[in-house]
């Protein structure tokens, strides 16, 4: 397995950047995700690195090989597509065998090494099928045991989870993760659904315009995003975020008014920070509580009404309406017997919440001011 390297990656098409200045060092066996909404360019810069694309400015690095212009099949990468890419006229036998006939294997070597790979991805019993035969996750399977046979440095994922039902995803991400942890391999998966990012990652790449904006552990984006796209990307359901007013500033942190003018002080760094000035508070669903705050005592009661209850079963989701007619989503117990219109008191702690900039900036916490220095 090797570290890839990706140096000052740009990508034009017809005189339009699509990626501006991407720098990212994936380590050796890291598991790392892109994800961004659609037309972020995470698919581009995963095919950057297979070889299918070539930046307009830049480099790529594959262990300590420069590959920017080497031939696909030369990178020693292997990709499995969004759309499985399997030969519907050959088995699945003939299908995982097929770059190892490419490469003029022995009949036994390339015998064992297909029994090897179906058995650890639990086909054996289907290497006589053709894929019209086979269920979406099988094929999935499929086209990841045709990776996988040719030992390759790195693997790529271009979505691979986004044509099957909500349960098969589930179970196929589970069987991803056992999959990286038996081979120890270089791994980099795309996709937008922030849900997989953060269970299959060791590290995610938030990508938004062709910009990456922030790089991290998928604790460190969800506890510390650095601006307010990451901290709505991040998190399922999204942060909420309101418009406060700064009413005080001093060196314990900044104070807010909260709808229906109640006072916050927020334990962030008030530099450049003014009196008056409109900032936007972030808060999790799962950060702000009925009645209380979250993991200790509420710093401040918001008064608001049950718009909408969405009931999950082991939860629900409370569209709140605040005193200011703007709208906040809270999670809480499935047993909460909370019905449109019910009157709500929502507790908020200061420690939990996020505040950002007109820039769209996260103000640094006072914790971080020692990191800082």
């Amino acid at each position: 397995m090797a570290q890839v390297r990706l140096t000052h990656i740009s990508k034009d098409f017809d005189k339009q950047r699509v990626l501006k200045n991407i720098n990212i060092d994936i380590k050796d066996g890291e598991f790392m995700v892109f994800v961004g909404p659609s037309g972020c360019g995470k698919t581009t810069l995963l095919r950057i690195i297979a070889g299918l694309e070539r930046p307009t400015i830049g480099s790529v690095a594959i262990g300590a090989e420069d590959v920017t212009r080497t031939p696909p099949a030369r990178r020693g990468v292997a990709m499995v597509f969004q759309s499985y890419a399997l030969y519907p006229h050959m088995t699945v036998f003939e299908n995982i065998a097929f770059g190892l006939r490419l490469a003029k294997m022995s009949k036994e070597d390339i015998n064992r090494a297909v029994h090897e790979t179906s058995g650890m991805l639990q086909i054996e019993h289907l290497l006589e099928r053709k894929p019209a035969a086979l269920s979406g996750g099988q094929r999935q399977r499929v086209a990841i045991g045709r990776s996988i046979v040719r030992a390759p440095q790195v693997f790529l994922f271009d979505e691979p989870l986004s044509n099957l039902d909500a349960a098969l995803r589930v179970q196929m991400r589970v069987e991803l993760i056992n999959l990286h942890r038996r081979l120890s391999a270089t791994m980099v998966y795309v996709t937008h659904d922030q849900v997989e990012a953060m269970t299959l990652a060791n590290r995610i790449a938030v990508l938004n315009q062709g910009r990456l904006e922030q790089l991290g552990s998928p604790l460190d984006l969800y506890h510390n995003p650095r601006n307010i796209f990451v901290a709505g990307f991040i998190g399922s359901p999204k942060m909420n975020f309101l418009n406060v007013r700064v009413t005080a500033v001093d060196e314990n942190g900044v104070t807010v008014s909260l709808p229906g003018d109640l006072p916050l002080k927020i334990p962030v760094l008030s530099d450049n920070v003014e009196t008056g000035s409109e900032l936007k508070l972030g808060v999790r669903p799962e950060h702000v509580g009925l009645g209380d705050g979250v993991n200790g005592p509420a710093d401040a009661m918001m008064k608001a009404h049950a718009a909408i209850v969405e009931h999950l079963g082991g939860e629900i989701l409370v569209h709140a309406q605040l005193a200011d007619q703007s709208s906040l989503v809270l999670t809480s117990a499935g047993y909460n017997e909370i019905v449109q219109s019910d009157k709500l008191d929502i507790g908020v702690r200061a420690s939990l919440c996020h505040l950002f900039g007109a820039d769209g900036t996260a103000l640094s916490r006072i914790s971080e001011r020692a990191v800082l220095a």
